[in-house]
């Protein structure tokens, strides 16, 4: 068996298995208007998705950081979400936030317990 034809043992991105859900919590947590929870700073909501300044979704554990059999739960888990810059987000990258401001964990992560 070559290289190219070995099997792929990861598992799908849960925000793309689950789109729709996925778009309906990124919508939800877009709506309340919140300041991004890394930087603290205001979100232009209008902008164009791409644009540095523009609204994503963090997730404040990251994705990666979660055991494969719970990640699906993670990805759409209110608790484990927070409007982000786009910029801020992808300095953040994988990582944990580590200043007070920059994680704003509230209430109990269920998938977590």
């Amino acid at each position: 068996m070559d290289c190219m034809s070995a099997p792929r043992n990861r598992k799908p991105d849960p925000r793309k298995a689950h789109a729709a859900q996925y778009r309906a919590l990124k919508a939800r947590i877009g709506a309340q208007g919140l300041p991004c929870a890394l930087c603290g700073r205001p979100i232009d909501y209008s902008l164009p998705q791409g644009h540095p300044w523009c609204y994503e979704l963090d997730h404040k554990i990251p994705l990666s950081k979660i055991a494969p059999h719970l990640r699906e739960r993670a990805a759409l888990d209110p608790e484990n979400a927070q409007p982000a810059h786009r910029w801020c987000n992808r300095q953040k990258s994988d990582k944990l936030a580590t200043k007070q401001k920059d994680c704003r964990v509230g209430g109990s992560v269920g998938w977590l317990e």
